[in-house]
This record gives structure tokens, C-alpha cells and sequence, in this order.
């Protein structure tokens, strides 16, 4: 494995906080900070070191768009600054972008995550790429379509499957055009994804923010649910922008001040 390629980063951006916030499911690092993983069917090695990305891939402006590295983040960080919680979550993981998944993975991934844990999530995603993917790349609708709730069944996922076939056939057939989505208003595009078994607003709203990029996007979880009651008990301010950007914050900051308290 040789990290023979470097992409510039901006200040302050994070790739582990990036990676290990919960968006995404398909990357794992190791003791030395390298990120091994999949974006789609890309496969890649990643390592951070200060203001550079060192990276096993010569595309370099893939990564540069998948990173999210053009998006004005600091004046977004900044307008944050006058919520406190905000601004607290902000200081503890100000440095997360929201990748640029393909759509039809982020779907599926966030299908698969409902009333689910992560390392599970992980197990399931890595199996769906191994037994469907060609080399281990995110399997297709179309790939998935011809299957059945039966031969799905070597993935373990439970009452999933079900819901990642129905979801496969209607994106193979046109019915859920992801196309035609990327370019509805935000509740067109979550009222289409909700065609498909198993997609209600949660992971519409997570499809619609981690995979067509609508930073507008505001998924709303269990932990969420958390923020919302505890800082936002008279609702989330309606100034906040971009609203998708902000909950990541506050999605991977309640977590670690929670895991604390456990501790």
C-alpha cells in the first residue's frame, strides 16, 4: 500500500472525525491513522497528516469532491457560533464534512441502519459487498433486483432484507427515479424515497443529506431526539444554515458528551 498522492486540505477539517461520525459505514482505520475503504466501488487508502491528504488514489479531484473540501465550511462555522450549543459542538467537531456518496448507496446503507447499531451495520453493509459487489464495490440496483428475500439471507439482516429488495427493484424498474430526485424540493424528494419499504422521514432525510448532498437535510434519530429535548425544547432555530451541516455537529458532539458520562 503506498500513499504516493497528496491532496491540500483546509483548516481545521478532520478525516478521522469525518469518517467515524456516523455518516458512513465502509471506512476503518488503523493504529497508524490510515483509513482503508470504499467509496461506491472505488477502493482507497487514506491518511491525514496536518494540512495534507495522503491518499493511495492518483484521482485526486474525486477525493477533493467526495471530501466536500470546496464547501464553505468556516463561514458556516462561524454563523454557528452564535448558538452556544452550536458553538460548543462546533469546537469539539467543527472539522467534519459531509461526503458526497452515491445515492443509491447512502440509501441502502441508511436502510440497513435503522434500529441497528453500527458494527452490525458494518457487518451486514460488508457482506452485501461481498457476496453482490463486484470486487467488493456497492452492489447495483439492478445487481440487487434479481435476488430474493431468501438469497439475501447471507447478509443476516433480519426483517432488512426485505426492505433492501423492495428498495432494489424499485430503483431497477423507475419507479424511485434517483435522479429525479436530486432535483425535487426537499419534501418531493423525501415523499419519492418513501415509496420504498423500510424509508420513512429518518432515513429519507439521511438518504437525502449523506447521498443527494441537500445539506437542507435534517435527519432526526434517537440521539437527535436527544438534542432537540435537552438545548432545543422550544425547536430548533429557524436561522440556522445549512440545517444538514449543523445536526452532523450535534449528532457526533450529544454522542461523545453521553459516552463520557458513561465513562
Amino acid at each position: 500500500m503506498q500513499l504516493s498522492y497528496r491532496l491540500p486540505l483546509p483548516a481545521g477539517f478532520s478525516l478521522r472525525d469525518t469518517l467515524n461520525c456516523g455518516q458512513c459505514f465502509r471506512w476503518k482505520e488503523d493504529s497508524d491513522g490510515v483509513f482503508s475503504g470504499f467509496a461506491g466501488s472505488r477502493k482507497a487508502f487514506l491518511q491525514q497528516t496536518e494540512d495534507l491528504l495522503l491518499l493511495s488514489d492518483p484521482d485526486v479531484g474525486f477525493w477533493q469532491s467526495y471530501l466536500d473540501l470546496d464547501e464553505e465550511y468556516p463561514t458556516w462555522n462561524d454563523s454557528f457560533g452564535a448558538d452556544e450549543t452550536l458553538r460548543a459542538a462546533v469546537q469539539f467537531c467543527g472539522g467534519i464534512r459531509i461526503l458526497r456518496q452515491e445515492p443509491w448507496e447512502a440509501l441502502v446503507s441508511f436502510i440497513i441502519s435503522a434500529n441497528n447499531n453500527i458494527p452490525r451495520i458494518q457487518g451486514i453493509i460488508q457482506r452485501l459487498c461481498g457476496y453482490f459487489g463486484e470486487e467488493e464495490g456497492f452492489p447495483s440496483a439492478e445487481r440487487l433486483a434479481g435476488e430474493s428475500v431468501e438469497s439475501l439471507g447471507v447478509l443476516r439482516a433480519g426483517f432488512r432484507a426485505r426492505y433492501i429488495l423492495d428498495a432494489a427493484e424499485k430503483v431497477a424498474s423507475g419507479q424511485v427515479d434517483l435522479g429525479e430526485i436530486a432535483a425535487l424540493p426537499l419534501p418531493e424528494a423525501e415523499a419519492a424515497l418513501r415509496q420504498i419499504n423500510g424509508v420513512g422521514p429518518k432515513v429519507a432525510q439521511c438518504a437525502l443529506l449523506y447521498g443527494f448532498h441537500r445539506l437542507e437535510a435534517f435527519p432526526v434519530d434517537t440521539w437527535m431526539k436527544k438534542v432537540l429535548f435537552r438545548y432545543y425544547p422550544e425547536g430548533f432555530p429557524d436561522w440556522v444554515s445549512p440545517r444538514g451541516v449543523a445536526q452532523q455537529y450535534l449528532f457526533h458532539y450529544i454522542r461523545h458528551l453521553d459516552s463520557q458520562k458513561e465513562g
